[in-house]
């Protein structure tokens, strides 16, 4: 801890360091002239530049046991056009959507009672896509339509029709019946 006393001696020291006088100045600098005119341009150079104050960063200490790695930059990948774009527009289209219906005793049961068609469709296909491709095909409007998927790995859907909707006509205009 430094007092103002401290400081007062401080500068008092400082005032006081010999300091060098224009004679003897002017003699350094003839001498140097003599000797190598080269270095002292150097010098000269050397001394006109303005040194720097860097800045030391220190990092901070880790309060945790477990180390956490710092995030690192990555670059995102650039996408690059493909050859065959304009080939394939589409590849959940409705035809894709929904690949067959499903002719069982179970499902015949579900036209009759229910007003519910059964289909195999899509596994990639969710009910709204599936909703959409039964209005797109059959135009017929749905109320409900629910999933599974069966132990083969195929999806199957019930889609249960409006009440404005016949199932038996449909299914008649699929060629199910």
């Amino acid at each position: 801890v430094s007092t103002q006393s401290d400081r007062v001696q401080f500068l008092y020291f400082i005032d006081m360091a010999p300091t060098k006088t224009n004679a003897t100045k002017q003699a350094v600098k003839s001498v140097s002239t003599k000797k190598a005119p080269a270095k002292t341009a150097k010098k000269a150079v050397a001394e006109k530049k303005v040194t720097k104050v860097v800045k030391v960063s220190t990092r901070k200490a880790y309060t945790r046991p477990q180390f956490r790695r710092p995030h690192t930059f990555r670059k995102p990948g650039t996408v690059k056009p493909g050859n065959n774009l304009s080939v394939i527009k589409n590849k959940a289209d409705h035809f894709r959507v929904i690949r067959y219906p499903l002719i069982t005793d179970m499902a015949m049961k579900k036209i009759e009672e229910n007003a519910t068609l059964t289909f195999i469709v899509d596994p990639k296909a969710n009910k709204t896509a599936i909703k959409h491709a039964i209005r797109s095909l059959y135009q017929v409007k749905t109320a409900k339509v629910n999933t599974l998927i069966r132990p083969d790995g195929l999806k199957k859907a019930y889609v249960r029709l409006a009440a404005a909707h016949d199932a038996l006509d449909i299914a008649s205009k699929i060629g199910i019946v």
